[in-house]
Formats: structure tokens, C-alpha cells, sequence
């Protein structure tokens, strides 16, 4: 997340929930906000240190649905046919 700036998100979210969603995780500690008095404005968002814990567990949950995202479907697709 470091260099992630609102002045232009690289993106498709819109602004509004995106920057919603930052000001959350800086609110639970989880980012840290930089503005920058820059013309036009800039802000950067880095993880703290709980947020790049955070990080972790949320990478072994990615990797976790990868692994079985198969089963998971096969699963659904039984059980939606039954």
C-alpha cells in the first residue's frame, strides 16, 4: 500500500468508498495517512507495523482460497444441483 495515493488512484474503485475504506484502517491503526502540501493535493497510505501483521494472515487466507478455491466450487456446484 505504500504509495497509494487518492490524487489519482490507479483503481477502478470509485473515490468516495475507496476513501472511506482508508480513513477506516487509519482510524483502527492499521495505515498511516501522509498529505503532502503539494498543488494538486497528494496523500500516500503505508501499513503500520499491526497492519503489515495484518497482512500476513490476510496473504494465508488468499493462498488458502487459492489452494482450495476448486473444492469450493465443485461443493457449491453439488449442492446448488441437489
Amino acid at each position: 500500500m505504500a504509495g497509494l495515493t487518492t490524487a489519482r488512484p490507479r483503481t477502478t474503485a470509485p473515490r468516495r468508498p475507496l476513501t472511506q475504506n482508508l480513513r477506516m484502517l487509519e482510524r483502527h491503526g492499521l495505515v498511516e495517512r501522509t498529505v503532502h502540501p503539494v498543488v494538486p493535493p497528494r496523500v500516500e497510505y503505508a501499513l503500520t507495523e499491526p497492519g503489515r501483521a495484518l497482512r500476513v494472515t490476510i496473504d494465508g487466507l488468499c493462498d488458502w482460497t487459492h489452494r482450495y478455491l476448486g473444492h469450493i466450487e465443485a461443493s457449491r456446484n453439488r449442492f446448488d444441483g441437489a
